[in-house]
């Protein structure tokens, strides 16, 4: 693709400007945005993201706007299931939910600093050793296994990570959060300390670095150029906070997209084996010679798959719900509604109901 240095300079200078615009209208007046406002934040992104790939057609050919297709496509679905993970630390942080967009915003931006120095160094490992592949086409695999049998639940107990116990020990917070989401808290005996929103935008950023294990090898097997790696994890992650308020309990109706994802990852796992095949060479395999006879799969079917399985998934998790529901409603149970802690009530409204406290303060010297 051989993209200029100022192409980087011109999308890097746009992202900090979009990210800025964002960050002051959420400042400004911390909320929890209506389902019209989520929708049309959503909306936006989503275009703009196929405007990005349109412009990549137009400069560099179908195939390189179908490998950033394919590969936003990949981490968006990837990232919706990130949404049950966020659930669960809004929950265990008792996040009001007027601060959620504000700290969900940061979170973003934290992650996609982290992501980009992952994507850096996988970029330098593919560039210098082809059996790179290997290893991530067999961490696919296993990964989709894993994902077969274990879908994240928003009543999970969130597992603190080793960065996040540290900034715990570390950093002096407040018991409660401020009442305009600021930073810093003052102290009815004059001290100043951090706000407890600062240790949940920490988990929010290393907790996604966890799940861009899989998701940044899965994209590497759709497009070799750190150029469409980075810029669809971007589109995939910029209009992931308006999704968290958007689709609310509809998150817990797609019950079937761990399988589907699952497929995907299984797919790309493959293709990345396969790729990993043709440029061999390991002295051990077919005496260090490529193996030309391995099938290749196109960027097209690579599209046609992660479309296809998506939409499969994600019309059988709706069916599956409503026909639950209509069964619920003939035995005469009630129906899917029973008051303000049913089960309509959306996740991120059950996360902001919890009584957890952000945590236990340690004592200082």
């Amino acid at each position: 693709m051989g993209v200029e240095t100022w192409v980087w300079v011109v999308s890097l200078i746009g992202l900090v400007g979009l990210l800025l615009g964002d960050l002051v209208i959420v400042g400004r007046r911390p909320h929890e945005p209506s389902m019209r406002e989520a929708a049309g934040w959503v909306g936006f992104y989503v275009l703009l993201a196929i405007a990005f790939g349109l412009g990549i057609w137009a400069v560099s050919g179908a195939d390189y706007a179908g490998q950033f297709y394919a590969g936003w496509l990949t981490e968006y679905s990837l990232s919706i299931d990130n949404l049950f993970v966020f659930v669960i630390i809004m929950s265990r942080f008792a996040v009001p939910r007027q601060f959620q967009q504000k700290t969900l915003m940061i979170g973003i931006v934290l992650a996609l600093i982290l992501r980009g120095i992952f994507i850096a160094a996988g970029a330098a490992l593919i560039s210098r050793f082809d059996w790179v592949f290997f290893i991530f086409g067999a961490f696919l695999l296993y990964t989709a296994y894993k994902l077969m049998s274990h879908r994240p639940s928003p009543d999970e107990e969130f597992k603190e990570n080793v960065v996040l116990r540290l900034a715990r020990r570390l950093l002096r917070t407040a018991p409660d959060y401020d009442e305009k989401a600021h930073f810093f808290t003052h102290m009815p005996d004059g001290r100043r300390l951090l706000s407890p929103l600062i240790v949940v935008i920490i988990a929010i950023g290393t907790t996604d670095l966890v799940f861009a294990l899989d998701s940044i090898p899965a994209i590497f097997g759709l497009t070799t150029e750190p150029y469409i790696v980075f810029a669809a994890n971007v589109f995939a992650l910029m209009g992931l906070r308006q999704l968290y308020f958007l689709l609310g309990g509809l998150l817990q109706r797609l019950k079937y997209l761990s399988y589907g994802l699952s497929v995907i990852l299984a797919f790309i796992g493959v293709k990345l084996v396969l790729e990993a095949l043709h440029g061999n060479n390991l002295p051990f395999l077919n005496s260090g010679e490529p193996f030309t006879g391995a099938p290749e799969i196109p960027i097209w079917l690579s599209l046609t798959v992660i479309g296809v399985t998506l939409a499969v998934t994600t019309a059988a998790s709706l069916l599956s719900t409503r026909l639950s529901r209509s069964r619920t409603d003939a035995s005469g149970s009630g129906g899917g509604r029973s008051g303000p802690a049913g089960p309509d009530r959306t996740l991120p409204e059950r996360a902001a109901s919890r009584s957890v406290k952000p945590g236990p303060q340690r004592k200082r010297r």
